[in-house]
């Protein structure tokens, strides 16, 4: 089974440098301790690896990496399974193994959760994550609302759910909100048109605008799924749009500041680092389960766009 816990590589940067990248689970500790020990690594995002200059790196970060691994890891592992064992989470959704095993029906809310344990990973050909028992306390602080948001998505308890909107006025905004994000099309200031080349971040997430039609977009339309519009002054038309790739987002420069409250109000930006990061990770997200499909079910073509 593989693990992420490292993976380094040699990699020339140029034609007379070298160095090498890590990849290791992110913890705030070890990044700091990593920062420590190599003070001229520098994070990829095109990678998402750190980058280590020197015609040493390698040696460097395996040495490195074996101190941590064999020391400092393999001792809070220790102590984890130690306290596991004296203090478990009885659940349905988790399996204690050689690491603990989370297998929950999907939500995103659970994603984000387990996103932010420190060495969490997906292990994406058990369909489950791993959490090393290390990583023990900061899963129990989180596990209520794991647990939590795993029964409510459930397919049973998501049927009912349905059945009880159905015909109700909730589940008709829903229904026009959805079929509404089909139609790939975003209001944008007549008077202050995006560009249509690169990627920029809007109210709906990370997006390319393809073309501007127009077409003058109702004040019933703006109320109703644009609420952000609201108090701005000018027309909004309507410009067509389609998500980024990966790649498109790696090469996206990011703005040096968040946006103001003018870029808000006409709805996008140059998105920020952070902002691009949780984009490129959606987008890589959503293009590995399209080739899985695609493995899975070769004679059916994928949809040109999938809203997120």
């Amino acid at each position: 089974m593989p693990s992420p816990l490292e993976s380094i590589t040699v990699e020339p940067l140029g034609e007379d440098r070298t160095g090498a990248t890590a990849s290791f689970p992110y913890d705030a500790a070890l990044v700091e301790r990593f920062r420590a020990a190599f003070p001229r690594a520098r994070w990829r995002d095109d990678r998402r690896a750190w980058f280590v200059p020197g015609s040493t790196a390698e040696k460097r970060l395996n040495r490195w990496l074996q101190r941590e691994l064999s020391g400092v890891l393999a001792h809070a592992d220790a102590r984890g399974k130690d306290a596991f064992a004296f203090d478990p989470i009885t659940s349905d959704y988790l399996v204690a193994a050689e690491d603990l095993l989370v297998r929950t029906p999907y939500s995103r809310t659970i994603v984000a959760e387990l996103r932010a344990v420190p060495w969490a990973w997906w292990d994406g050909d058990e369909k489950l994550w791993r959490i090393p028992y290390r990583s023990l306390e900061d899963l129990r602080h989180r596990w209520p609302a794991i647990e939590a948001a795993a029964r409510r998505n459930e397919p049973a308890e998501r049927k009912r759910r349905r059945d009880e909107l159905k015909g109700s006025a909730e589940d008709r905004a829903l229904r026009a909100k959805a079929r509404e994000r089909q139609r790939h099309r975003y209001p944008v200031r007549a008077d202050q048109l995006p560009p249509g080349d690169r990627p920029l971040m809007s109210h709906a997430g990370a997006l390319v605008f393809t073309e501007v039609t127009g077409e003058l977009v109702d004040e019933e339309s703006l109320g109703e799924h644009y609420p952000w519009s609201a108090g701005a002054i000018g027309d909004f038309v309507w410009a067509s749009w389609r998500r980024p790739g990966h790649d498109e987002l790696v090469r996206t420069w990011p703005a040096r500041q968040p946006a103001t409250g003018t870029e808000l109000a006409r709805g996008w930006w140059q998105p920020t680092i952070e902002e691009l990061r949780d984009a490129r990770r959606k987008a890589r997200s959503l293009e590995r389960a399209q080739a899985t499909r695609r493995q899975r079910h070769p004679s059916r073509s994928e949809p040109e766009e999938k809203p997120v």
